[in-house]
């Protein structure tokens, strides 16, 4: 089974309800099921987005509105969602998430990124951008900037909905 990031968008409620599901099983089981609408599966593409928005020159401020993106936030205690038997991710790093301030400045800024520009910065030849891209981007059927220009439209598209319905993201890898 490939390991791979998740990310869902929930109402600050769900979370309270998770915690308080967790604290009162016996196991500590948060009854964790975010619908499946509002899941993302960004793969094994959060390290190939970073590579391609350094090689494409973006801005230190965009660069870190993605990285935040991506790899969430401490501020939040998700602890309970990281318990066994019911720890939601268990093959990575411990679960993180965005608030719902959060959430909107990563989709204002993820907005403002022109992913296609950065692309054109690579070469042409999708064997020479996979070598330059590195993190097996070279085993990507179809070639990694269709696959990284994808995954970039879903998460742009993930925050900018998470962002009107006001709504944390919680980051985890499964």
């Amino acid at each position: 089974m490939a390991v791979t990031q998740q990310l869902a968008r929930i109402p600050a409620e769900y979370l309270a309800s998770c915690r308080r599901s967790a604290d009162a099983s016996k196991d500590g089981d948060p009854l964790w099921d975010p619908p499946w609408a509002d899941v993302l599966d960004l793969d094994w593409a959060p390290f190939l987005l970073e590579r391609v928005c350094e090689l494409g020159g973006l801005d230190d401020v965009h660069r870190s509105a993605l990285r935040q993106a991506l790899d969430g936030d401490t501020a939040i205690d998700l602890a309970f969602l990281n318990t066994h038997p019911h720890a939601i991710g268990p093959f990575g790093p411990a679960p993180t998430a965005l608030s719902a301030v959060q959430v909107a400045r990563a989709a204002e800024l993820l907005g403002q990124i022109d992913f296609p520009a950065l692309l054109a910065a690579l070469p042409t030849d999708e064997a020479e951008a996979a070598s330059l891209i590195g993190n097996g981007a070279d085993k990507i059927v179809g070639g990694p900037k269709k696959y990284v220009l994808g995954h970039f439209n879903a998460l742009r598209e993930f925050y900018r909905a998470a962002s009107q319905r006001q709504l944390l993201v919680v980051l985890w890898w499964d």
